[in-house]
């Protein structure tokens, strides 16, 4: 059943600092170095398919808030095409260890283990060869050797991740540091993105910033409450 899922993020929104950075011209040059996303397709504007900016979302719809890391992957959902320069696209069934369970409701749809699966954002594969990143819309693709902040639900007998804003780059348990669209990014890259972007954003990726695992319980704790 998951090999029939679509791509975890397909349906997802641009973050505000992608669609701000993105409309001014300048992602490119300020999130990740000259050259840009020119070998990433696909980072762009789309919808969430749960609420996932803020801390109450997260409460109000994840079973579980975890420390994961990719172990492996492989293709699926492979589409082939008999004409033009694309000869396939696919698909990732990512495999991932579950390195903290951060927070967990009270009545999860399923219990989380030691790993878990989750459909990811694949390759486009050309017929010279070259294979390109796609990529999730504004979120990171969730690539082996990285580790992620993710809200998870269960959903139709898998998981999934509620939205854009539910995937955090989290290498060396740090927000905001790690794999975003496909780059390897620094806080301090990101930070320095987020200067044109929403100054009213609320989300939880911004609250906890810079910051692990026991700023994202405590705002967790505090959402719950209120």
């Amino acid at each position: 059943m998951r090999a029939t899922r679509p791509a975890l993020f397909d349906r997802l929104p641009g973050r505000p600092i992608a669609a701000v950075l993105a409309a001014a011209g300048v992602l490119a040059g300020v999130m990740v170095g000259q050259g840009g996303l020119d070998t990433v397709v696909g980072c762009g504007i789309a919808q969430d398919a749960y609420a996932s900016q803020t801390a109450a979302d997260w409460v109000a719809g994840a079973d579980h808030v975890v420390v994961a890391t990719p172990t492996g992957e492989k293709e699926t959902n492979r589409k082939d095409y008999t004409e033009g320069s694309v000869k396939y696209v696919a698909d990732r069934d990512v495999t991932f260890r579950t390195d903290d369970v951060v927070w967990s409701a009270g009545s999860p749809r399923q219990a989380m283990g030691d790993g878990f699966d989750l459909v990811a954002s694949g390759w486009r594969v050309y017929a010279s060869g070259t294979r390109v990143k796609r990529t999730a819309a504004a979120a990171p693709r969730l690539e082996p050797g990285h580790t992620y902040l993710l809200a998870v639900r269960w959903v139709d007998d898998g998981w999934v991740v509620l939205g854009e804003g539910a995937a955090v780059p989290f290498d060396d348990h740090v927000a905001g540091q790690g794999e975003w669209c496909g780059r390897v990014l620094s806080k301090e890259d990101v930070a320095l993105g987020e200067r044109f972007s929403r100054e009213d954003d609320s989300s939880l990726e911004e609250d906890v910033w810079g910051q692990g695992e026991e700023a994202v319980a405590a705002a967790l704790r505090g959402a719950k409450k209120s």
